[in-house]
């Protein structure tokens, strides 16, 4: 079937006969998809209509969000990236390692509200850079990141109804093996495909964990290995046009020859004090709904979240570019990637997502259809979690 070409729409007619044929089933082309992102603005509710449209025929009905707590491991990072204000050096204020002992509490304190999530997130591997690091790991008994993490998910997934998801950054194959026997998803962003991130100056310079070859291969690692598994782009961080959609593309080649990407996280930039890019310009609310929507033209039958604290207010309106899914959002613990932005309290979440006509219904941190595979690669305590915390439709067992 021929994949539609042609340039951006000049016209209402023109455009709303391309989205027909989308409608119908005919693919988006890589230059079409270029287009549609730089769409007029009188034009865009077309393409939301479209984006809705193959939303509704993927998964209708209902919105899903999971119930989490957000467990910042540690946040000494060897990587600088410009847009970051969670990573830290060793002495700096905020500087932290976490003990079992406080990771324990805070996942005790969100079992008791109802999560089944503990979100992992952590600088990647900062014991190659630091040797505070080393030390620390030596002290909790552990000579890397990783396998402190590895075990802090064991702790977790043993002593907690909470099921870890962790996004760690780069992982060999045999550590997404090792790390999946106790978390049933993965993450990792590969947030742009664009080398010229990684220039002086740009967002990604002095970041030599986010060279896009290198987070490409921990997904293929992953796919080969079956793992549900999460990923993602960023925009607003220096990225054309033609780099988002190429992001787009990579990750719908690799979920084609494996089936593993159990969902595709669209996150727009904010800035934030004291970062480099402090000074750099925010994507705007239209440019979010345009990229969102054409990443659904583009994924079709994959999840599609977008974190409504980053679009706040109205963050709404995300549900009508074409997402089936808000992420994990806290009742407990702030995001502490953008501590700015708070999450939205959970009633007010689910009073918006049905003033959109849906119902909002908790997932575990793995998706329903991707349980079979978490099972396949888990542990035993692993598989007899999961099937506590699982309803018979795979989601939470608990109501949202």
């Amino acid at each position: 079937m021929k994949a539609i070409a042609e340039p951006a729409a000049a016209t209402f007619a023109s455009l709303r006969s391309s989205m027909a044929e989308l409608r119908a089933g005919l693919p988006l082309s890589r230059e079409m998809a270029i287009a549609l992102l730089r769409l007029d603005d009188g034009l865009l509710p077309e393409l939301l209509r479209t984006a809705i449209v193959l939303k509704d025929r993927f998964k209708p009905h209902c919105i899903t969000y999971s119930r989490k707590v957000f467990i910042p491991l540690t946040t000494l990072c060897r990587d600088y990236c410009g847009y970051c204000t969670f990573r830290r050096d060793p002495g700096q204020s905020g500087a932290h390692t976490m003990s079992p002992e406080e990771v324990l509490a805070v996942a005790r304190a969100g079992e008791k509200l109802g999560c089944t999530e503990a979100l992992f997130s952590l600088g990647d591997k900062p014991e190659l850079l630091f040797p505070e690091m080393r030390q620390r790991l030596r002290e909790l008994g552990y000579s890397s990141t990783l396998q402190y993490l590895e075990a802090i998910c064991e702790l977790v997934l043993r002593e907690t109804g909470l099921l870890p998801h962790a996004n760690p950054g780069l992982m060999s194959a045999q550590w997404l093996k090792r790390l999946a026997a106790y978390s049933p998803s993965l993450g990792l962003m590969l947030e742009s495909t664009s080398e010229t991130l990684l220039h002086p100056g740009a967002a990604h310079d002095n970041a030599p964990d986010k060279v896009p070859a290198k987070r490409l291969q921990v997904l293929e690692h992953a796919g080969k290995l079956g793992i549900p598994f999460t990923t993602g782009l960023l925009i607003g961080i220096g990225e054309t046009a033609e780099d988002r959609v190429d992001t787009l593309l990579a990750i719908r080649e690799l979920h084609s020859r494996y089936g593993h990407i159990q969902e595709v996280i669209v996150q727009n930039f904010r800035v934030k004090p004291g970062i480099p890019m402090h000074n750099w310009p925010e994507p705007s609310h239209r440019d979010m709904l345009r990229t969102v929507a054409v990443a659904r033209l583009l994924l079709g039958n994959i999840n599609i979240q977008a974190p409504p604290n980053l679009t706040a207010p109205g963050y709404e309106s995300l549900l009508d570019a074409g997402i089936n899914d808000w992420g994990g959002v806290s009742p407990l613990t702030p995001d502490f990637i953008n501590p700015e932005a708070p999450w939205p309290h959970l009633q007010d979440l689910a009073r918006r997502t049905r003033a959109k006509g849906y119902d909002l219904r908790q997932r575990l941190p793995v998706y329903p259809e991707f349980i079979p595979a978490a099972v396949a690669g888990g542990s035993a305590l692993l598989r007899s979690k999961l099937a506590a915390l699982a309803d018979d439709d795979g989601y939470a067992g608990r109501a949202a």
